[in-house]
């Protein structure tokens, strides 16, 4: 988002726009580390204005971020904005949001001084509300630029944020929407939108997906295309090369579930269910590359021959390991109670091992949660054996993955390169296949796989090009 130059000369000024005329919505996320300075950041857990809130004893911890806040959002408006008198007007919006945001923040904190109010009843609502103004600025921001441009273009806020109505997620995009003229103006429209349900419960920083996703549905578009740093391709380039990665041209949403499953969404599973039972394609396309069709995404795509498309993988995943003689004839109670533990503690579980005595969820998650889940355990099962290793996870992915010998392939390909496999999944459904390695193995597995089911082939610019 902060490349205007980019984004305006590879998706906005396209045929469809020449004359100004409308056609395309756009949902548009924050720029790059504004959110995590708003809630905190996503890799590292460094706290941003909200995690200061809700956790410090300090006041002014959270203004301090605040302050901060701001001054990189001013930065990012003056590097935009060439006119004064635009700058002034996007420095007012933005401003205008932060001080009526620290405003709310500090009746509630004198509010919750009170002993008949708690401050953790109302933190969920502070994140969202607080999450709302990166996109609120972008689209903003975005909306003010293309005018200067002669677009038609339109700001469409979904935050919320003066509405004294509390709407669902549907109710709130049909209500925002009933007075844009679609065919004759460009709308630009917040990655967050307020719901009366909370989209941060469900979503947290995945709920830009959502409201593209729902916007498309109501809408009932033709189209949802997503754009991207970077194309969906076979594998990381950064590990097989750039050379040696194909992008992929063609797959379906089971593809894109497994993708999300290993945290390389090419979209949230559920922001993907409404496309999916509304038969709209996804089309997932390189901002630098707007030539290239990009990847479309489809209920019903089959590729025409059994072939593997992607080879992903997680690193850095916790195996928990349950044992217990007792547990055989009782998996079902003792899959009930582990499952509930890992759900408190808000771990994903990326694949799963059972047998007769065993059951082994390989998390992703931090240490911290992973010990807490172990602590839990022990003291539901004081007789169960329970290990806890970090490992990896590597995945051969593709629509139709029917081909004989292709599991011995994979597994003599990864002995070749030294490498053990400490559990393997295929399911019936030959989608994917999973190999869980030891953590250090992780790039060399992904090389090795690649090389093996992938490489071989001459898929020339794409795997199946887009249409």
């Amino acid at each position: 988002m902060t490349n205007f130059e980019a984004v305006y000369t590879n998706i906005i000024s396209t045929p469809s726009l020449q004359g100004h005329t409308g056609g395309r919505i756009f949902v548009v996320s924050a720029y790059g580390g504004i959110t995590d300075k708003l809630l905190e950041h996503k890799k590292t857990g460094q706290p941003g204005v909200f995690a200061f809130f809700a956790g410090s004893t300090s006041e002014n911890s959270w203004r301090d971020a605040l302050v901060s806040l701001k001054t990189d959002m001013l930065a990012i408006n003056a590097e935009l904005f060439s006119c004064a008198e635009s700058l002034g007007r996007a420095n007012t919006f933005i401003c205008t949001r932060i001080v009526e945001a620290e405003n709310c923040l500090s009746n509630l904190q004198l509010i919750c001084q009170h002993g008949h109010f708690d401050l953790q009843n109302h933190l969920a609502t502070v994140r969202e509300m607080l999450a709302s103004i990166g996109e609120a600025h972008s689209a903003w921001n975005m909306a003010e630029l293309l005018r200067l441009r002669d677009v038609n273009a339109r700001f469409v806020d979904l935050t919320g944020w003066d509405d004294e109505k509390h709407l669902d997620l549907d109710e709130r995009i049909r209500y925002c929407f009933a007075d844009v003229d679609i065919a004759n103006e460009v709308p630009i429209v917040t990655g967050y939108a307020h719901s009366i349900h909370g989209l941060m419960n469900t979503f947290d920083r995945g709920y830009s997906e959502m409201t593209f996703s729902r916007i498309a549905v109501q809408l009932e578009v033709k189209e949802a295309i997503i754009h991207k740093e970077f194309h969906l391709s076979s594998a990381d380039p950064k590990i097989v090369g750039a050379a040696n990665a194909v992008p992929i041209g063609r797959t379906n949403y089971d593809v894109a579930d497994q993708l999300a499953n290993l945290g390389m969404e090419a979209i949230h599973p559920r922001a993907a269910k409404g496309l999916r039972q509304k038969s709209i394609p996804l089309r997932v396309k390189n901002t630098f590359d707007p030539e290239h069709g990009g990847t479309l995404i489809t209920g019903e795509y089959i590729s025409s021959h059994p072939r593997v498309e992607i080879i992903g993988g997680c690193n850095g995943v916790y195996a928990v390991e349950v044992f217990d003689q007792d547990m055989v004839g009782n998996l079902s109670e003792y899959e009930c109670t582990i499952i509930g533990v890992i759900k408190r503690y808000r771990a994903q579980t990326v694949a799963k091992d059972i047998n007769a005595n065993t059951i082994t969820h390989y998390l992703k998650t931090n240490l911290k949660t992973v010990k807490r889940i172990n602590r839990i355990l022990r003291e539901e099962f004081p007789d169960a054996e329970i290990n806890m290793k970090k490992v990896s996870v590597v995945s051969a992915m593709g629509s139709d993955m029917q081909v004989p010998g292709i599991l011995a392939d994979a597994v003599t390909a990864l002995a070749k390169k030294g490498i053990s496999v400490l559990a393997m999944h295929q399911s019936m459904r030959q989608v994917d296949m999973q190999f869980i390695i030891e953590e250090g193995d992780y790039d060399e597995a992904i090389l090795a796989l690649h090389q093996k089911l992938i490489e071989v082939h001459d898929h020339g610019s794409a795997i199946c090009l887009a249409v």
